[in-house]
Parts: structure tokens; sequence; C-alpha cells
């Protein structure tokens, strides 16, 4: 039982007044991020066509936002701690929608890179507030179960809306608008949040350590470049460098935690089973997920020609399912039992995974959009548990780190996933053979990327241009299948490892037990 159910009983807990609409103004923070993250897989084949990144950039493109963000949420979920989490959701947030307009009119490929990495700078500020905010505003467990359920939900909902809205406008507008719409979600949560949300904070916190937010940046970032890198391009001294600095840092960055006073992370958090088991399952369910969710929105525009409003139509299924499962996760976790729940939605996506192993060019929405409702139901009841368990585990005062901690598993998998999955559907893509007859330059530029074959076709005479980009097609989603075999085998994994690691865990009542 955690502490928090030994201490509380239903007639002790405070209900604030105006926590619900606290709680609508913090999932405005998680729809900026949500519908951000999906409107880049969607514009990806615009952005491809106007900057000419390679296929390395364009992957950079894609995955630094993660790498970056992984690299500071533990850092930005300790200072929410110190300064208030509150002021650092509205700073950056602020910031979140000034560094939108920096990708909206980025030129190259490299100011791209550049933007989307500052992003990540401003998009580490505001995911670990939401959730720590939410663990200090409601403070009866079925409310917070409730609460994180919404939370959850409008992730998922802001992962519907984004390719909607994005595909709407990207047949209007030039591509930059879409990180556009950022701008009135942060002027509504920031003029509406300054009023509404309550600030809160460690009252004790201690001193911010630099050089542990510095080693924690420089050990996720390093880790996370060796892991792509060797993915893409093989085990060379670069990527053993690169690892062994990225190693180094973080086990710097860990014993030091263990020696401070006031620790960035209190490394005791991960000596509750239940917090452990609920961080390595989010970060090998998206490590597992997230390399074909980013090119799944190529596959639906550039294999299958579907037009970007419609193909974002056709990701909706995946987002319903989230928003569902999530608003009844925390009654259905506490009729059954987490591990069921959370082992049961782990294993479903991974079935479904498994299922888009037999895609091809001319497979029927039908069997996609039954895979994606899957993957949604199933993505939706494992996360919105697996936050409720890290958030019961641990004091109110450490609700920022331990939020962090949640959020960087995820930021982390993605990276990981993006990276490795990636780089898998990459290296598969690049293996297919041009046509006879095909100009050296045009091949070239076909084996970047997907986008790179369509457009250089486009000046190739029909009998060359249509074998050059049904040759591309095929590659592309011969890698989309083999990324789909290992997704599925990771989720099945951490499916079983769940099972057994959730054992006897058990969502915080509320009532007090003896």
């Amino acid at each position: 039982m955690t502490r928090t159910a030994q201490r509380t009983s239903p007639t002790e807990v405070a209900r604030p007044p105006g926590r619900w609409l606290a709680l609508a103004v913090l999932v405005l923070a998680v729809l900026l991020v949500a519908v951000d993250a999906t409107v880049l897989g969607l514009a990806t084949p615009y952005i491809s066509e106007d900057l000419k990144p390679s296929g390395n950039q364009l992957l950079w493109i894609g995955d630094v936002y993660s790498f970056v963000i992984a690299g500071l949420l533990v850092s930005m979920g300790s200072l929410g701690d110190r300064i208030g989490r509150k002021k650092l959701l509205l700073v950056g947030a602020v910031a979140f929608g000034a560094v939108s307009v920096l990708n909206s009119y980025a030129t190259t490929p490299e100011l791209m890179i550049l933007a989307r990495a500052l992003l990540g700078v401003a998009g580490a500020t505001l995911m670990p507030s939401t959730l720590a905010l939410i663990r200090n505003i409601f403070h009866d467990p079925r409310e917070r179960s409730i609460a994180v359920g919404v939370w959850g939900a409008m992730a998922s909902a802001g992962a519907a809306i984004g390719p909607v809205v994005g595909g709407f406008l990207l047949e209007h507008f030039w591509w930059g608008s879409v990180f556009l719409i950022n701008l009135p979600v942060m002027a509504v949560l920031v003029l509406v949040g300054i009023k509404l949300l309550p600030e809160s904070k460690n009252p004790a916190p201690g001193p911010w350590d630099l050089i542990s937010v510095a080693l924690s940046l420089i050990g996720m970032i390093a880790v996370v470049y060796a892991v792509k890198e060797a993915a893409a391009t093989g085990a060379g001294w670069e990527v053993f460098a690169a690892g062994a600095v990225g190693v180094g840092a973080l086990t710097w960055f860990v014993r030091r935690q263990l020696t401070l006073q006031a620790p960035l992370l209190d490394m005791r958090l991960f000596r509750n089973r239940g917090f452990s088991a609920a961080v390595l399952a989010d970060l090998l369910t998206i490590l597992g997920l997230s390399g074909l969710v980013f090119f799944l929105s190529q596959f639906l525009q550039l294999v299958q020609g579907r037009q970007p409003f419609e193909a974002g139509l056709a990701e909706l299924p995946a987002a319903l399912g989230a928003v569902t499962a999530g608003l009844i996760a925390g009654l259905v976790a506490r009729r059954f039992s987490v591990r069921a729940v959370v082992a049961g939605g782990l294993a479903a996506v991974g079935l479904a995974l498994a299922s888009l192993t037999t895609l091809s060019q001319h497979t029927g929405y039908p069997l996609l959009g039954a895979a994606l409702l899957v993957v949604g139901v199933g993505a939706g009841f494992s996360f919105t548990v697996t936050a409720d368990v890290i958030l019961s585990s641990v004091p109110k005062e450490q609700a920022g780190a331990a939020s962090a901690v949640s959020e960087t598993a995820y930021e982390l998998g993605a990276a990981l996933g993006i990276a490795l999955l990636g780089s898998i559907v990459t290296g598969v893509y690049r293996d297919f053979t041009a046509p006879a007859g095909t100009p050296a330059d045009v091949a070239s530029a076909a084996h970047e990327s997907l986008g790179g074959a369509v457009e250089a076709s486009a000046g190739l005479p029909a009998h060359t241009a249509g074998p050059l980009v049904s040759a591309a097609q095929d590659a592309f989603v011969d890698g989309l299948r083999v990324a789909a075999g290992v997704g599925a085998a990771v989720l099945l994994a951490t499916a079983v490892a769940a099972w057994f690691l959730l054992k006897g865990q058990k969502l915080d009542d509320g009532v007090e037990h003896p």
C-alpha cells in the first residue's frame, strides 16, 4: 500500500474549488505538445520536398526534439519543484509558442533541426509540470485517477486533432502553417492559466545542481546518439566514443545524486517496484511504437496516395481508442488489477503491430483502421494506469521529479524508437535497385528517402518514373513490415515483464488501511 493510502481517509481529503477548471488549463499544454508531435509526421513529405534533407537529416528532424526533451525533463521537473510548477509551465508555454514560429519559417534542414531542438527545450518544461500540478491539485486518489485519465485522453485527442487540422492546413497553405496552430492554444493557456492555476513547489527543495543538469543532458543525448548512429551506420569509433561519454555521464549523474543532500532526482524513488516497473513499461512501449508511427503518415500519403486531410482522418481510430480507454482505465484497474490492465493493453498493442507485418501497398483500410484502434485502446489503458501508479508512489513534494522520470521514459523511448526502428525502415529502403536507365543523380536522391524518390521521379519520362517510384514504395513497405515485427516483439515481451513486475500493485483508493 502506498504511503498516501496509509495516511489519508476519504473524510480527510481536501478538494480544492476550481480544480476541474485548473485541469482544463493543464490539458491545453498537453494538447499543445501532442498536436506538434503528430503534425510533424504529416508534414514530413512536404518538408522533404521543400528543404531537401538527406535521409539522416530527416531522421534528425524527427527525433532531435525527443533527444533534447529526454535530456532535460528530469532537470526541468526538478526546477519546477524548486521555483514553482505554475511559473515554469507558463514560461515554457510562451517559449514553445515563440519557437514554433521559428519551426514554421525554417529554410534549411540544419535550421529545422535547430528549431526542433529549441522546441525540445521549451517542451521539457510542459509535461512534467502538468502531471505534477495534477498530483498537487487532486488529493483524492479516485479523482486523481480521473484527472490522469483526462490528461492522457487529451494527449490522444491532440494526436487526433493534429493530423486532421494539419491535413486541412497542408492542403491549403504551406507546410510551416502546421506549426502556427500552437500559437492560439499557447495564448489561451497562458492567459487563463495565470488566473486559474494554483502555484505549488517543494517547500524545502535545496539548490538546483547545475553539474547534475549538465550530466543528465550530456548523458542522455550521447547515449541516444550512439544508438541512432549504430543502427544507421554500424559500430564505428565515433559510436563507441559517444556511447562511452553517455554511459560515463549518466553513471556520474547517478553517483552524484546519491551523495547530494538535495538531489536533482531522488534515486530512492526506484526502490519502489511499482514505480520502476511502470517507468520501464512506458519506455519499452513507446520504443516499440514510435518508429512505426513516425513513418505511418508517409505510408498513407506517399505509398497509398492519400491527401493529407484524408491521411489525418485515417489515423483517428488510434486516438479515439486511446481517449476512450484512458477515461475508464482507473476504474477498470480497480475492478480487476493493475497488472492485468497494463499487461493486457501492451499485449493487445503487440498483436496489432504483428498484424501489420502483412502490410502491402494495397492493404485495405479495414485492416489498418482496426489495427490502429486496438493500438489506441491498448496504449490508452497502459499509459493511463502506469502514470497513475507513478504519481501515487511518491510524496506530492516530489511530484515534479517523479513526473519528469515518467516523461523522460516516454521521450527517451520515442527517440530510441525512431532511431532504431526508423533506421531499420531506412536501411531496408535504401537496398532497393533503381530501374535500368535511371540517371545516377536521380537514383542517389531516390535512395535518400521516399519523398526524395517521388520528387526526383517528377523530371523523368513516364516509362522510367513509374518503375522507380514503384520500386521505392515496395522497399519502403518492406522496411515498415520489418519495423512492425520488431515493434510487436518488443511490446509482447514488455507485456510479459509487466505481468510479473506489477504483481500485487494496486491503485491508491484513498481509504486508510491498517
